[in-house]
């Protein structure tokens, strides 16, 4: 089986380009445009090792780290990096980040530096027969997060033991707030991943949709879960 590589970088060029040259390196690729799609797909569907632009918005790459370690994903990760300063290097491995290859760069660097990375977490063969890899973890069908679960599959949610009742934008909308609690999502990131369109700053089409989620959600004496960051986005998070 061809080892997967899931590749975010928002510069279209270097995306496409970048895909190209690891499909014919023979790596199977998922090629996103940002950090929000990056943790969706990784949370879909786990790959082999991650290779991440640092400077994406919305959730930049560093974002991602962040979110990824705090799961639990030790899934080995090589940032795509511009910046060059020696504290810029040192937060992306503090961020959880595994190695980096600073831009521009050689197509034959990001190859070796994969390979060096994959043969950390591949099995090791002890007294000459392979150590078997233990078994990845299933995909949780459930997501949770601020006291909200949900069931993607099925199309459901629950705010405790109250089941909501959303149409499928606001199913959609909470569920992008949900797989990124905590994190500031910005508006020109929710239009694009929820319409696949920004409508500009003088739209108020996502006001009046988190206006409606607000009212399905909310419940007398509990905490408001989705807050506005003025002039930013939104975020879920229970205070």
């Amino acid at each position: 089986m061809p080892q997967t590589v899931l590749l975010a970088e928002d510069d279209r060029a270097i995306r496409n380009a970048l895909e190209r040259a690891l499909t014919l390196e023979g790596y199977q690729v998922m090629a996103v445009a940002d950090g929000v799609e990056a943790l969706a797909q990784a949370h879909r569907n786990r790959p082999d090792v991650l290779v991440l632009d640092v400077m994406m918005p919305g959730i930049d790459g560093l974002q991602v780290c962040r979110v990824l370690r705090a799961e639990g994903d030790r899934t080995p990760i090589l940032m795509l990096t511009a910046l060059v300063e020696t504290a810029d290097r040192i937060a992306g491995l503090d961020a959880g980040a595994d190695d980096y290859v600073v831009k521009p760069f050689d197509v034959e660097e990001v190859f070796a530096r994969l390979r060096a990375l994959l043969r950390r977490t591949s099995p090791v063969s002890v007294g000459g027969a392979p150590v078997t890899e233990a078994p990845r973890p299933v995909p949780e069908r459930f997501l949770e997060a601020a006291g909200i679960r949900m069931d993607p599959q099925a199309r459901r949610a629950w705010r405790g033991a109250r089941e909501l009742e959303l149409t499928r934008t606001e199913f959609e909308l909470l569920e992008l707030l949900v797989r990124n609690a905590g994190i500031v999502l910005d508006h020109s990131t929710i239009y694009d991943r929820i319409w696949g369109y920004d409508f500009g700053p003088g739209s108020k089409n996502l006001a009046v949709y988190v206006g409606y989620l607000r009212r399905k959600l909310d419940e007398p004496g509990a905490p408001q879960l989705i807050h506005t960051v003025r002039g930013v986005g939104y975020v879920l998070r229970e205070d």
